[in-house]
């Protein structure tokens, strides 16, 4: 069983291989060998550089191994990632949100243990309430403990001889139909979705139906999930839902977990599928009640490049002042149509409010979890009226008040401030629950250079001190500005 915390004189919290001998078995020696030969399946086939997530089932390594080893196998063996989150399911308990497992310092497998990424599973629950640690949603829970072995073995196998240790993991539990929770889950997550990281998605797909049917429906689930539109991905799955399969259970168990990684991804990643059998195909004796599984690679490429004509930029700017003239007058905020596709792209977007040239209001969003169009409207009201430094606008002023929006590119994480170009780029600080930001734009108007850009945000913004973000985390992002 666990035992103390580690630390000074105690001795390490392992999780134990609870699942060993049931979803795999407990022989260290069996295990290595079926696992490389399931992974040798695969040997020869397309690795991809830039893969920056997996989904992966998670049942029994007979009937799901193949596919399994089809996910880990498509991993770059000269990429060294510094920790990988595990997202999944929970099989046992209905915990309305996500647990992360911050007592556990190692997750043990017949293979060896599996260092835990302590500091940030921690660092998760301080930043929202939606994230906690209930013990019960891991303590028998295998959909994270069967992906361990398939590492061990891949890290020991194909990785770069300069280390072959598999990196430390992040164990998460997912179990909320909220989809606003599963937002706030994927907006805490989403700074850590960088080149950095591998996140690992377990999740199995059809439950129940035959043979037939279940090869039908994990057809279309699946395509969904290529599309990387988590609004298509949620229709297709109501529509299996109601479609009258018999002994249809679910169409994908890890829905949750699956939800949370398109919610954190843009159009500059590609969804690659891999594999797809069902337990039918294992066992030819018993197709009447299948489970379906998939691997997916998820990839990413250069973001792919987003502007906006004059006449977008101009409904833009409608919407914003009609916003402030909306709640001027006690409205709510009004729907302008129709939109074109650019308007009702996912992104993050700041607006600014400047009267007489000197600035009134600024208020902004980072992230890709609203239609550029209504987060330009909230952020409009928003820097009229919420804006701490400023006294809300009057309606007696709103003639004299200047609209300047900026709509933000992803954030991209960066190591050096050789990654940095200003005047080019934004700079987003982030240290523990300590964070701020300057827009590109703050470049023209001061006569400094870019670690003195640095510095002033690190001490003005996020309030970390002159030096603070050498050792903080930092992003850049772009801006098109109007």
């Amino acid at each position: 069983m666990m035992s103390t915390c580690i630390g000074q004189g105690k001795e390490p919290v392992v999780r134990p291989a609870v699942q060993a001998n049931r979803f795999y078995t407990g022989d260290a020696s069996e295990l290595s060998e079926e696992v490389d030969s399931l992974l040798a399946l695969h040997s020869g086939k397309t690795t991809f550089h830039d893969v920056a997530a997996l989904i992966v089932p998670h049942a029994g390594y007979y009937f799901s191994g193949k596919v399994a080893a089809a996910a880990y196998m498509s991993m770059p063996a000269d990429k060294r990632y510094k920790r990988i989150f595990l997202l999944g399911p929970s099989h046992y308990e209905w915990l309305d949100g996500a647990s992360v497992n911050t007592e556990a310092d190692r997750y043990a497998t017949p293979l060896g243990e599996v260092d835990v990424d302590h500091e940030t599973a921690i660092s998760l629950t301080e930043r929202d309430s939606v994230f906690r640690y209930e013990p019960r949603a891991h303590d028998r829970e295998h959909c994270l403990e069967v992906q361990l072995p398939f590492l061990q073995r891949w890290y020991a196998r194909y990785a770069s001889p300069s280390d072959r240790s598999v990196p430390p993991v992040v164990p998460i539990i997912i179990s909320t139909n909220d989809y606003r929770k599963l937002q706030r889950i994927a907006k805490v997550l989403k700074p850590y979705f960088t080149e950095d990281n591998l996140f690992v998605i377990s999740s199995d797909f059809s439950h129940y139906p035959n043979y037939d049917d279940a090869c039908k429906v994990d057809a279309r689930t699946g395509k969904a999930v290529e599309s990387g539109d988590v609004g298509q991905l949620i229709a297709v799955l109501e529509e299996n839902a109601h479609s009258h399969i018999s002994n249809l259970a679910t169409s994908a168990c890890g829905e949750q977990a699956i939800v949370t990684l398109l919610l954190m991804m843009d159009k500059s990643y590609e969804v690659r599928h891999l594999l797809y059998q069902n337990s039918g195909d294992a066992d030819r004796h018993d197709r009447n009640r299948v489970v379906g599984y998939h691997a997916f690679a998820i990839t990413r490429g250069e973001t792919k490049g987003f502007s906006l004509t004059d006449d977008e930029k101009r409904i833009l700017k409608e919407i914003a002042l009609t916003s402030i003239k909306d709640s001027l007058d006690g409205k709510p905020i009004s729907h302008h149509s129709p939109l074109t596709s650019n308007l009702t792209e996912k992104c993050g977007a700041f607006v600014s409010l400047h009267k007489q040239g000197r600035l009134r209001g600024c208020i902004g969003h980072f992230g890709e979890d609203t239609p550029l169009h209504e987060i330009v409207a909230e952020m409009a009201r928003a820097a009229a009226f919420e804006d701490p430094r400023f006294m809300p606008v009057s309606a007696d002023e709103l003639a004299d008040i200047d609209i300047e929006i900026s709509v933000l590119t992803p954030m991209r994480r960066i190591q050096s401030l050789d990654e940095f170009e200003l005047h080019r780029h934004g700079i987003y600080i982030r240290k523990g629950y300590r964070s701020g930001t300057f827009l590109p734009q703050v470049a023209d108007e001061v006569n400094w250079t870019k670690e003195e850009f640095v510095s002033h945000c690190a001490q003005d913004k996020a309030g970390i001190g002159w030096d603070g973000w050498k050792d903080a985390e930092l992003y850049v992002y772009e801006a098109i500005v109007f």
